[in-house]
């Protein structure tokens, strides 16, 4: 155990060193509070139950962090409610990441949450450089003890950390990598900060091999290994190697100025002929790649798939009857349109598609030979979709569409029940629309490293020259006619909103494409599909590759 700690309470902060004289702040803290539990000459006090107060908050996350600093993992991890882990954890700090002073500052509790900063000296092979960063805790009440306890999570130690995740100091686990786009613009998490966990993930799969040797590094070993490694600090700096991806700046730099208006949006821009990926970009409070990762519901623009399902089973076509009621029943659930839709009785399929008409589409689902797994084949066979085998180089999902009876089977059909899509799935979407044929998304080239990508046997001439009219009405005439003003010519799109059980405001999607550039965007309660994703789209698409 390393000597030296001392306390002050300064500016309503309390603050804990470690590396000067003597014991002061854990004597001092101890002195007037006491280690365990109070107690009356009665005997021992009653357990305490509620909220933890005010006082006990102040109390409990000061000895914590006291302990911490003086590097006294046993003591400090008795006051948490997961001493096993927390004990882990900090001992790491010392033996993992190398810490050998730390300064702990907390602020002023809002609550139960406790915010303090973090400086300490990490030293490692000769190396010596402070790590500082902003972290917090959360006090709880012990549920067998009655004692207010901290609430032990992975993010106290550092908020990037998830349960699993490792604190290390040492050499990297892969060399420095220099990402290029298709041009060779060097891509940055500075300069894109979207790209952070990309350029993580591929340096972690890609870096032996592009040329580079590791440096020595301070870094977040995440549990998942495909998740790659997060750098928080550099101690000395390896051979940076490098690496061209599919990424286009100019579509991504769109994409990163697009999302900024929208609070938890994500948005995926792919080329057509080849399935490359042009632009990944999340606004979000968390590092959640949810524009490859999401599953979610997608609400109308899953009318792409269904429109293709019709056409290709003899069900429909564009321009035979899809009347537009206001409501539809199928098995004892009734469905209805969005507010201020107008019934039309007479409308077509194209129509129907155009308007984002729900109804529409839940009569025709019932038509022969459709049955439960229709939805589902059309997905995997004619889009790639839903077999877990995309590789794009860093790891995503491809979306899932479940074969789906009773009411499930008509909410599926326009984005709801079971289905579950990101932006990645919807841009490919519509990338096979405009293409005819579908190309699995790729972020670097399967070149590469020789993957086998997933293959989809594409759409029938007729029916994807079908889609893309479809599209283009929507886009010129229909519900995105709006946001794709002045894309034009070679333009088509779909708009969609997904209700979401807790919600008040439901998700807004859209999908389109301009030319060889396909994109989609998705944002948590955003609205209708024009509202929030579809002018993040429209950004992308003016943007080009």
């Amino acid at each position: 155990m390393r000597k030296g700690a001392k306390a002050a309470v300064i500016g309503g902060v309390f603050a804990i060193m470690v590396g000067g004289a003597g014991y002061g702040a854990y004597n001092i803290v101890t002195a007037v509070t006491g280690v365990g539990g109070s107690s009356t000459a009665g005997g021992p006090a009653p357990r305490r139950t509620g909220p933890p107060t005010a006082d006990e908050i102040k109390d409990v996350s000061q000895k914590f962090l006291t302990a911490w600093a003086k590097d006294d993992p046993d003591s400090a991890s008795n006051y948490t409610n997961n001493a096993e882990a927390a004990l882990a954890a900090l001992t790491g700090w010392h033996d993992d990441a190398h810490v050998t002073h730390t300064t702990l500052t907390a602020g002023a509790h809002s609550g139960a949450r406790v915010p303090f900063t973090v400086k300490a000296t990490v030293a490692y092979g000769g190396k010596k450089k402070t790590l500082a960063y902003d972290s917090a805790l959360t006090v709880v009440r012990g549920l067998n003890t009655g004692r207010a306890l901290v609430d032990w999570q992975a993010a106290v130690v550092h908020p990037d950390m998830e349960r699993g995740d490792t604190l290390v100091t040492g050499e990297a686990e892969a060399p420095p990598i220099e990402a290029v786009d298709r041009s060779g613009n060097v891509l940055t998490k500075e300069k894109y900060p979207s790209l952070g966990p990309v350029l993580d993930q591929l340096r972690e799969k890609y870096g032996d091999t592009a040329g580079g040797k590791p440096g020595v590094e301070t870094y977040i070993k995440h549990e998942n290994e495909d998740a790659g490694s997060r750098t928080l600090l550099t101690l000395a700096k390896g051979t940076t190697g490098k690496l061209r991806t599919t990424l286009s700046a100019r579509a991504q730099a769109a994409a990163e100025q697009a999302v900024k208006s929208y609070a938890e949006s994500s948005v995926v821009a792919v080329k057509p002929s080849t399935g490359e990926v042009l632009a990944v970009a999340n606004h979000r409070q968390d590092d959640f790649n949810a524009a490859f990762l999401g599953k979610q519901a997608p609400g109308s623009t899953m009318k792409i798939i269904t429109a293709a399902m019709l056409i290709d089973n003899g069900v429909a076509s564009m321009n035979s009857p899809a009347p537009c009621p206001d409501t539809a029943t199928w098995q004892s659930q009734t469905f209805h349109n969005l507010p201020g839709m107008k019934a039309d009785e007479g409308a077509s399929l194209a129509n129907s598609f155009a308007r984002s008409c729900n109804t529409a589409f839940v009569k025709l689902i019932d038509e022969q030979p459709l049955t439960d797994e229709s939805l589902t084949r059309e997905a995997q066979d004619r889009f790639g979709l839903g077999q877990a085998n995309w590789k794009t180089g860093i790891v995503s999902a491809d979306g899932t569409i479940p074969a789906s009876g009773g009411p499930d089977r008509a909410a599926g059909a326009i984005g709801q029940g079971g289905v579950q899509m990101n932006p990645l799935n919807m841009a490919s979407v519509t990338a096979t629309v405009k293409a005819g044929a579908f190309h699995q998304p790729v972020i670097v080239p399967p070149s590469l490293d020789d993957r086998e990508l997933a293959t989809a046997r594409g759409l029938p001439p007729n029916t994807a020259a079908q889609l893309r009219s479809m599209m283009r009405l929507t886009a010129t005439a229909g519900t995105a006619a709006q946001v794709m003003a002045g894309l034009g010519p070679d333009i088509g799109a779909k708009t969609g909103s997904a209700e979401v059980t807790g919600q008040t405001k439901s998700n807004s999607w859209f999908t389109g494409y301009r030319g060889d550039v396909a994109a989609a965007a998705v944002t948590e309660e955003g609205g209708h599909g024009g509202d929030a994703a579809g002018p993040i789209v429209a950004a992308v698409l003016r943007a080009g590759s």
